[in-house]
């Protein structure tokens, strides 16, 4: 869990361009949201620093005062990545969380591709792989596997840049690799030599 920022922190977080989340505040403020996974300094000249799609989250993520406050907020968002006990949040509010990651993502990708493509993963996801195949499934609409109730996995792999997409049934598998290939991810689907069961490998496309 990540402590949730600082007053100073959260006051240059609320004060980022509403659009493109670009930052203003001293070089230790911007350089501490960036060690905290909040912001992004772009490698471009004038090299500004942006929310990243968690700083995203906290900038939308309303304070409580800390008496009204059970646990103090962490304001970072996390895609259902299934294989929990608990049913998974399908609610309106979830539906817009994800939504606002999505989005959040998209804008990252523009800032930060060399090109500004949208259309295939950033630096971002490539670091965090498990947590962006998941936002993708999410935001397209694909239920996880959770609380007793089929759905996708999605777990780590040994290989580089790889991440591997588990569902009931092959209707559902094919389903999760259109959508991954949609967002950008290089698709193939395997059998587990145990098991014979078939899951996808999936990969941030870099081109």
């Amino acid at each position: 869990m990540t402590r949730p920022p600082t007053a100073a922190q959260r006051r240059v977080i609320d004060a980022a361009d509403p659009v493109t989340g670009r930052l203003r505040g001293t070089e230790a403020q911007l350089d501490a949201l960036v060690k905290r996974g909040l912001a992004f300094r772009h490698p471009r000249p004038p090299h500004d620093h942006f929310l990243t799609p968690v700083g995203h989250r906290v900038r939308e993520t309303v304070e409580e005062k800390p008496e009204q406050a059970a646990d103090p907020p962490t304001g970072v968002f996390a895609a259902h990545i299934g294989g929990t006990q608990e049913a998974a949040d399908a609610g309106p509010a979830r539906v817009r969380e994800v939504h606002s990651a999505w989005q959040g993502l998209l804008e990252l990708r523009r800032m930060t591709n060399p090109d500004g493509a949208t259309d295939r993963p950033c630096g971002w996801e490539r670091a965090h792989l498990v947590q962006a195949a998941a936002l993708a499934l999410e935001a397209a609409g694909h239920r996880p596997e959770a609380g007793g109730s089929p759905g996708y996995r999605v777990r780590a792999t040994p290989q580089p840049e790889a991440v591997a997409v588990h569902a009931p049934d092959g209707e559902t598998l094919g389903a999760c690799a259109i959508t991954l290939e949609g967002a950008g991810w290089q698709v193939g689907e395997y059998t587990q030599p145990r098991t014979r069961a078939r899951y996808l490998l999936a990969s941030p496309r870099r081109v």
